[in-house]
């Protein structure tokens, strides 16, 4: 992919993803594949809804130096190991989307719960244990879960999701999926260990607010 198609489509998937609510302010980062050697990454405190193509960041995959003034996201490294894992991947996108971060913070892995969660993410998705974010041990960890479960996501604990996909319409594709999947889980947890036939939010926050004596109760 030519370099500035490929700050278009970083920059486009951010505002996408924002308005999708999969995102916020300056939270997450996202990369596009630009050939075998470089990807094209968000910058680190850019705030999504005024980003512009020219301060997209050219990295390259192998090295992690990067071209220009304006420095890469944090997360370059995972974004890179990402692409090494699988010549196929052609985006990352790393979020911390409010389902998936509930059970990424719970530590839990997610079954494949549908024919839909199949087709899309394409298997199981495995939890990390926690690490800090932008280490080594973190990216390590999380290229291991992606290799085990054969999949296209990771929940990271405690530091939301790693998404990837064949290209930028997939990788955002696995990351809705994702919290849909997510909100499934939660309640399929809810109802094994509150007995409650019903686990929508409502019901949820009802047997929350009750358990944990933060109203009062007739």
């Amino acid at each position: 992919m030519e370099i500035d198609k490929a700050k278009r489509t970083v920059r486009d998937a951010g505002i996408r993803l924002l308005k999708s609510g999969l995102i916020a302010r300056t939270w997450g980062n996202i990369s596009q594949r630009i050939d075998e050697n470089y990807f094209a990454i968000t910058p680190t405190g850019r705030t999504y809804d005024d980003l512009t193509p020219e301060e997209i960041v050219q990295v390259n995959i192998h090295d992690l130096t990067h071209i220009g003034k304006i420095k890469p996201s944090y997360e370059k490294g995972l974004h890179s190991a990402a692409y090494k894992l699988r010549p196929t991947i052609g985006a990352v996108i790393h979020t911390h989307q409010l389902q998936a971060a509930v059970v990424a913070a719970a530590r839990k892995d997610v079954p494949v719960l549908n024919p839909q969660m199949k087709k899309i993410i394409g298997g199981p998705v495995l939890c990390t244990d926690y690490s800090l974010p932008g280490t080594k041990k973190l990216i390590r960890m999380a290229i291991n879960a992606l290799d085990r479960s054969g999949s296209k996501a990771v929940l990271l604990a405690n530091h939301g999701t790693l998404c990837v996909g064949k290209d930028m319409e997939d990788a955002f594709q696995v990351a809705l999926e994702l919290e849909r999947v997510c909100q499934l889980f939660i309640e399929k947890e809810f109802l094994k260990v509150s007995g409650y036939k019903k686990g929508d939010r409502d019901s949820i926050r009802s047997w929350y607010l009750k358990n944990y004596g933060l109203v009062k109760t007739a």
